[in-house]
């Protein structure tokens, strides 16, 4: 009887062994492919900024961001609100820094 409770230990131990390889591993996995998707983003970010910095376009075209960046357009819109930028009011894809075109003050 103390055989077999000895085996079914070992046994238990490897389940327990195995899941938590396994864990650790997709763990691993999913911590390293945010990591270079954040490395990404703020590469995005950086090169957004510097565009919209620029002081002979105040305005900037959504598409060519898109180009620029290499990104679509939902994530470039995402990476645009959280640099602190704004679309155009009237309408067209045209994106500013907030600092440099701020919304007007309606009384």
């Amino acid at each position: 009887m103390s055989e077999n409770i000895w085996i079914a230990f070992i046994g238990f131990s490897g389940v327990v062994i195995g899941s938590l390889s396994t864990l650790a591993g997709t763990w691993l996995a999913h911590f390293l492919k945010e990591k270079a998707a954040a490395r990404k983003d703020k590469a995005r970010k950086d090169l957004l900024l510097k565009m919209l910095s620029d002081d002979a376009n105040e305005w900037r075209d959504l598409q060519t961001l898109q180009h620029v960046i290499g990104a679509d357009e939902d994530t470039t819109k995402s990476l645009l609100i959280s640099i602190g930028a704004r679309a155009s009011e009237n309408g067209k894809p045209l994106w500013a820094l907030i600092s440099r075109k701020p919304l007007p003050q309606n009384a």
